[in-house]
């Protein structure tokens, strides 16, 4: 699937393509982070064989990093050609002493989640050596999958979220910032249906508490309703603040339909009948959250057979937002049919922007101003002035010759707003042909 070579003519004023070969998934975060110190955007992604130079960059594991100053951009290897798949993404952190850390795992492929620490502080250009954390046993070598980096100042603690015992969301936890970890417990179990359990986005305010929205299982398997809960004191509390899991650390985990329902599976919304929920972006701090959820619109059929659910033809992004007692849901954007034949619940997703909850982006064959079906997937920037209930859209990107796909705004910096997607032609998690962008 070669890179049309008139593509880069259709990039908006403003945007810059800083990796010429890369994708991610969107349950690794942070995926992009802005470093205020160096004034330097830094982004993770995996390159495939089908791009530039995919025949040697093919599965490399790589952080561009964009000089906001100057515009130039580099991209460093933290692993040669691991495994051509973009859930291994890294997920990024800036540590206290200012170097950064890393995190990346396989696609269930195997048993480990590896880790780097830069050499210098604020400084990407240089890595020390890979180390390894081994899931063999504790995971009965079922494989690991995702990395999610979050510190708590409060505990001196670092938190990295990880899909590995039964397939469930699981910890691992640092004192040393990332230098060295250890098993951590689990934070949600059920039985197992289908391909894996809960689907889990998270936030953290740095400080003493991490927010998480999560599904029940996968969206093929299951009729997912969405939840919310988050961590505080080495406990789970659902979003009214009630204990309902402590101690974390160590826990065998919870149920996960025990924190608080965001969206319930079968709720009607204008008409329509919304299903098959699964969980898109997080963002904001405490008692202020907007959520990102996409489902299937009237495909009240239930779990299908994989045949017929090739057909679902109807994804919608919902909005929600937490004022601190409710959450409130209401309908966004319609996403389309699935993004890819055999994956019939991808969409092109979305992202809130971190420091305004009243402003997102998304991608999406569906023009929100019109209705209208377009020939790509586009990016569309939306306002509300009221929590959600309405929007006002106006396109980032417009008449492209190729996808424009699972936008990101980078944390880390209230001063930069700074908005990554990747664009190009997708014909699986496993192969595409896309290039990394970033608009500034």
């Amino acid at each position: 699937m070669p890179f049309p070579n008139d593509a880069a003519s259709a990039l908006p004023a403003g945007t810059a393509i800083i990796n010429d070969n890369g994708a991610w998934c969107w349950f690794q975060d942070e995926r992009c982070l802005v470093d205020p110190a160096s004034r330097t955007l830094l982004v993770g992604s995996v390159a495939a064989p089908e791009g530039p130079h995919g025949e040697s960059r093919g599965g490399n594991i790589e952080v561009a990093a964009l000089d906001l100053a100057t515009g130039q951009s580099t991209v460093h290897v933290l692993h040669r050609q691991l495994e051509s798949d973009d859930h291994n993404a890294p997920a990024l952190l800036i540590r206290p002493d200012g170097r950064y850390l890393a995190m990346y795992a396989k696609h269930k492929t195997d048993n480990y989640s590896r880790w780097r620490v830069s050499t210098r502080p604020h400084d990407a250009s240089e890595w020390g050596p890979e180390q390894q954390f081994d899931w063999t046993e504790l995971a009965a070598g079922r494989g690991a999958t995702y990395s999610n980096l979050h510190r708590l100042d409060a505990e001196s603690r670092v938190y990295n979220f990880v899909r590995a015992i039964n397939d469930d969301p699981t910890l691992m936890v640092s004192g040393d910032d990332g230098t060295t970890w250890r098993y951590g417990g689990k934070l949600f179990t059920r039985p197992k249906v289908g391909y894996v359990n809960g689907y889990t986005r998270y936030a953290g305010n740095g400080e003493d508490r991490i927010d998480l929205i999560t599904t029940d299982h996968h969206p093929r398997d299951y009729n997912n309703s969405i939840y919310h809960g988050y961590i505080r004191d080495d406990a789970v509390h659902d979003a009214q603040g009630r204990v309902v899991s402590k101690p974390l650390i160590g826990s065998a985990g919870i149920d996960q339909a025990a924190l608080t329902t965001v969206f319930e599976a079968g709720t009607i919304l204008g008409g329509d009948v919304l299903t098959h929920a699964w969980t898109v972006d997080l963002r904001g701090r405490g008692t202020h959250l907007a959520a990102i959820i996409s489902c299937r619109a009237n495909d009240v059929n239930g779990v299908l057979t994989r045949d017929q659910v090739l057909d679902v033809d109807d994804h919608r992004l919902l909005y929600a937002r937490f004022d601190g007692t409710v959450w409130r849901v209401n309908p966004l954007a319609a996403a389309g049919s699935a993004l890819l034949p055999h994956e019939q619940d991808y969409t092109g997703l979305g992202a809130v922007d971190p420091y305004n909850l009243d402003l997102v982006y998304v991608s999406t064959p569906v023009d929100p101003r019109t209705g209208s079906t377009t020939p790509q997937y586009e990016i569309y920037r939306g306002r509300t002035r009221d929590a959600g209930a309405t929007w006002e859209w106006e396109a980032v990107t417009s008449g492209s010759t190729v996808d424009n796909l699972r936008p990101m705004v980078a944390p880390g910096d209230p001063g930069v707003h700074a908005v990554c997607w990747f664009r190009g032609t997708m014909g699986s998690s496993q192969a595409y042909g896309t290039e990394v962008v970033v608009l500034t």
